[in-house]
């Protein structure tokens, strides 16, 4: 398949989504959407991919909505802004419900909606000159597509700050509040997320994608629930049995890699 907005690399088990609108720092329109929400769903269905990487061609990993893309949805019905905006909130859950698990890597500018691209990862890995924010408000808007990653990434306190003060975030502080996991050298980027991926990759494919439907379980849960915690003892029965798990364990104790590596 063919994209206008992205290209698509492939290393080993390992496909790199490459936004590419590098003169407009790969700022987000109609058409990079509907590419995204295109990508992730054909890679999703691929048996050789394993691990998906979210990247930025150019200066930026995203500079957030494209100029043109939003001064024509200011002319818009609100019946034209609820499809536009549903298409956005689709790609967003595509992401972050992936099957497999995603790398953001990310340099340069991730604001606006680049910071809701970073938060439906599952990591996010940043150069140290990476700046982040949520400037919505400063245009009569809101962070509302985006707003539900951001504040499962960033926890509900630093959310009330940063949606309101639309102030600047640097790399180190995106660490901080756990918006990024990790913060590296802009000459490291590459070699840490494939390092990452490599890590990704020696799970087992579906123990990989149940864990992250356990971590939605988990989300909302509590330890004081019985239901959940008979829910947790339910699924690993049944995960033991599967011939993945078989094949995990008896690759550990024959001290071989597994059938999946």
């Amino acid at each position: 398949m063919t994209y206008s907005t992205l290209e698509i690399e492939r290393a080993g088990q390992v496909a790199t989504v490459w936004m590419n609108r590098p003169e407009l720092h790969n700022a987000m329109n109609e058409h990079l959407i509907a590419d995204l929400t295109a990508a992730f769903r054909t890679l999703n269905e691929e048996a050789g991919v394993r691990v998906i990487v979210l990247a930025g061609r150019g200066k930026s990993f995203s500079a957030g909505a494209d100029l043109d893309w939003m001064r024509r949805a200011a002319g818009y019905s609100e019946a034209q802004n609820l499809d536009d905006a549903r298409k956005l909130a689709a790609m967003l859950k595509g992401i972050y419900r992936s099957k497999k698990p995603v790398i953001a890597r990310i340099h340069g500018a991730a604001m606006a909606g680049g910071t809701g691209l970073t938060s439906v990862c599952d990591i996010a890995i940043a150069t140290d000159a990476a700046r982040f924010a949520l400037t919505e408000v400063r245009l009569g808007l809101i962070p509302a597509t985006i707003g539900p990653y951001v504040a499962d990434a960033i926890g509900w306190r630093q959310a009330r700050r940063y949606f309101l003060t639309a102030e600047r975030i640097d790399a180190a502080t995106a660490e901080r509040i756990g918006l990024v996991h990790e913060v590296v050298p802009a000459e490291a980027l590459d070699a840490r997320v494939a390092e990452v991926a490599a890590e990704l990759v020696r799970g087992g494919p579906h123990a990989l994608s149940a864990a992250k439907e356990l971590l939605a379980d988990l989300r909302q849960g509590s330890p004081l629930e019985d239901t959940l915690l008979d829910d947790t003892a339910h699924t690993i029965a049944a995960t033991r049995v599967t011939d993945e798990a078989r094949e995990g364990l008896a690759a550990f104790f024959d001290k071989r890699p597994p059938s999946w590596i």
